[in-house]
């Protein structure tokens, strides 16, 4: 069972006593947000609860603390060896939004799996506020945590494709002093000097106003990228803490979208998705998109998720949350990575 919603709704001891006795032998998981996905539908303020059962598939689960970025890898590690790998098909990963350095949590992760099983997931939310991120366990929910869940058997299958729209503008910068997930130099300047440069009159509203213009990063040859989104600004430091890794030597432009762009992205999103379940139609579809997007799309936020179940079709069922960072490959047989302002589907069917 998936729970999805505000901070105040999994701080809310009888509300989430109520869910528990109500599936009592569930395996109950989920996270807090930056607005809740129910079907086209995206809310604030709320709880989105998934009850999922299935026919030839089992799931197997288990929680690990995520207590600095600095302990990232050696969660996503614990994660990875904490269920069995006999059978085991997709991984599911929930994390802390806050305190963890997703690039990490997703090494630990893949590098402790077999090559064979896909992971997708995201990083919860708390709005724009960027104070508090909690998991979901069980019934109770913590912060600095992490959960995983293993999916089981031949019979399930699994589509899933995770894409922006954001494009580059301004002068590319190289990254000259960085360490893990925090940024520091630009080009030998203060990073956070820069981006105030930037941003002008939207500097005021760090790091919120960060989410409308992140940063795309590539190491040299790479065409393709990522972006990254600021969590947090250090003043006395001069420096940018990002949701993944932020490697000293890789490149940095700024990043910007229209609305028509980023319902584009969620469209070719699930057009990969869909692709990727052949002749079966999508019966489950998890949609984990950036709090970014939506601060960006404003009133037309539904756009995307309309534009999702149009590809999935009627008979999926689409449930999820904004977040602070998206797990998952671009595309099946990519390798998976910590992505931010994108729109990430994870498909379930059975056959």
């Amino acid at each position: 069972m998936l729970a999805f919603g505000s901070t105040a709704c999994l701080e809310n001891t009888s509300l989430l006593a109520e869910l528990r006795a109500a599936y009592p032998q569930a395996l109950l998981t989920g996270c807090s947000t930056a607005g809740e996905i129910f079907g086209t539908q995206v809310d604030d303020g709320s709880l989105v609860v998934t009850a999922i059962t299935f026919e030839h598939t089992t799931v197997a689960g288990q929680l690990s603390a995520v207590n600095t970025a600095l302990d990232s890898y050696q969660c996503g590690q614990q994660l990875a060896g904490s269920i069995p790998h006999k059978n085991l098909s997709h991984v599911f990963v929930l994390s802390d939004g806050l305190n963890v350095n997703g690039s990490k949590l997703v090494s630990g992760l893949t590098e402790h799996l077999p090559a064979n099983v896909s992971v997708t997931g995201g990083l919860a939310g708390d709005s724009d506020h960027f104070e508090k991120t909690l998991l979901l366990w069980n019934g109770e929910s913590q912060s600095h945590a992490a959960a995983i869940i293993g999916f089981y058997g031949d019979r399930l299958k699994i589509g899933y494709g995770s894409l922006g729209g954001w494009e580059a503008f301004g002068p590319e910068r190289l990254i000259t002093c960085a360490e893990g997930n925090v940024l520091y130099e630009m080009d030998g300047k203060s990073a956070l000097e820069l981006y105030k440069q930037y941003l002008g009159e939207h500097a005021d509203g760090l790091p919120a106003t960060g989410l409308l213009f992140p940063l795309g990063l590539r190491s040299e040859g790479d065409k393709q990228g990522v972006v990254r989104t600021i969590l947090a600004v250090n003043e006395d430091e001069q420096s940018m803490t990002f949701a993944g890794e932020i490697p000293q030597g890789h490149h940095v432009r700024l990043m910007r979208a229209s609305n028509n762009r980023l319902v584009n992205g969620a469209n070719e999103a699930a057009i990969i998705t869909d692709q990727a379940l052949g002749e079966r139609q999508a019966e489950l579809a998890i949609l984990i998109s950036c709090v970014g997007r939506k601060m960006v799309l404003k009133q037309r936020v539904e756009e995307e998720t309309e534009a999702v179940q149009e590809i999935l079709g009627n008979k999926a069922t689409l449930t999820g949350f904004y977040s602070y960072g998206e797990i998952s490959p671009f595309t099946p047989g990519d390798t998976c990575e910590l992505h931010n302002q994108t729109m990430t589907i994870t498909a379930f069917t059975e056959v």
